[in-house]
């Protein structure tokens, strides 16, 4: 008997695994999957449908680099047509001149454009591809010709920080909306390369006086959203909102999940989408699957968060980041002051700058293959 939980009303879709970039801070997983194990056009339109029926308002199209599907205007009407509103986050890099256009027509409501740097130098540098930057910058006017609202969106590590104020400027010049500085969170690709990706203390203050003043400089012309470093917080974010609260996200292969790095947890078993033997509807997974109802609500908390009055705030943190750096999915995540692991984020961080100092803390570039089969 299924709970009455709320229904959903986000959706990430990670359509394909395929990317140009191969940036250091990826937050897919470091076993790639290849086109093959990619969901049809005809699967993903019958995902969509459920996802809208189940109450899914809002989807994110991405990726891995979503363009790379040929189908994506096809993907992006089906969603037109339920009334659910659909966001492309794209790298920007190898768009055929006209495709935004159709994208457009097709009923496309956002455009999500990252840039790894505010030169083009730094941008080379993260996503190891050559002419990225100017490939962007013409990606960025291409959306605004086709009449898209664009956000920019700014991962943010040591290799970049020092240019946050130049990423305010760069958005404004492309005739941004919205500005996204967000913070690496260490998952995936960014946890492998955590050394090489760590700021210091000093660039992450310097960083927040920055846009906290364009935050109020800007305010009524350019909205500005900061997403905070979790290894140099108090308390933790409350991941997704919360363990499959009112979000989710599906993989290239339909694995569906309560957050991108869920699989990191070797205790869950995530369901995959379809029929069929070893399939199941999106109603049954989000009400019914064991690994979307681990961590739901407060009742799996442990002690400090069980009896903590934040508890319906941030709702334990992040679980992935518990099971990475304390080894319990269920502990409370060490960004918090209460844990009694939070030392170790500081540790962490004098790690990081030790090998920084030492000079082996090089990058492992995001490829299909480089790791697992």
């Amino acid at each position: 008997m299924s709970k009455a939980y709320l229904p959903p009303i986000g959706m990430l879709a990670e359509l394909t695994h395929r990317c140009p970039l191969q940036c250091a801070y990826c937050s897919n997983p470091l076993e790639l999957l290849k086109a093959n194990r990619e969901m049809s056009t005809a699967e993903w339109l019958a995902l969509f449908e459920q996802a809208a029926d189940l109450g899914v308002l809002q989807v994110h199209l991405s990726g891995g680099e979503p363009t790379l599907r040929p189908d994506l205007e096809l993907i992006i009407a089906g969603l037109s047509r339920r009334g659910v509103y659909s966001n492309l986050i794209t790298a920007g890099v190898g768009i055929a001149e006209g495709r935004f256009q159709k994208m457009a027509d097709a009923g496309l409501d956002h455009v999500q454009l990252s840039f790894q740097g505010a030169h083009a130098a730094t941008t080379e540098k993260i996503g190891n591809h050559r002419g990225a930057h100017e490939k962007k910058v013409e990606t960025a006017l291409a959306a605004r010709r086709a009449g898209l609202p664009l956000t920019i969106n700014a991962p943010m590590h040591r290799h970049n920080m020092d240019e946050v104020g130049d990423f305010i400027d760069l958005a404004l010049s492309l005739g941004a909306e919205r500005l996204e500085i967000a913070n690496v969170q260490y998952a995936g690709w960014a946890l492998l390369n955590r050394n090489a990706l760590m700021p210091d203390r000093d660039a992450v203050e310097r960083q927040v006086r920055i846009v906290e003043e364009a935050q109020a400089r800007l305010y009524g012309i350019m909205t500005i959203d900061f997403v905070t470093p979790d290894y140099f917080a108090i308390y933790p974010k409350p991941c997704m909102g919360g363990w499959a609260r009112d979000a989710f996200m599906v993989a290239p292969d339909g694995t569906v999940l309560p957050c991108h790095a869920a699989g990191t947890i070797p205790s869950l078993t995530f369901p995959r989408f379809g029929e069929g033997e070893g399939r199941s509807s999106l109603s049954e997974i989000w009400h019914d699957a064991p690994a979307f109802n681990a961590f739901r609500g407060t009742d799996w908390m442990l002690e400090p968060c069980r009896s903590c009055d934040r508890q319906e705030i941030d709702w334990g943190g992040c679980r992935c980041q518990a099971m990475a750096l304390a080894g319990n999915a269920a502990a409370t995540d060490p960004a918090c002051v209460k844990s009694p692991l939070h030392a170790r984020m500081a540790g962490l961080i004098d790690e990081a700058m030790t090998a920084h100092a030492a000079g082996t803390d090089s990058f492992r570039y995001r490829r299909i293959g480089a790791i697992g089969s």
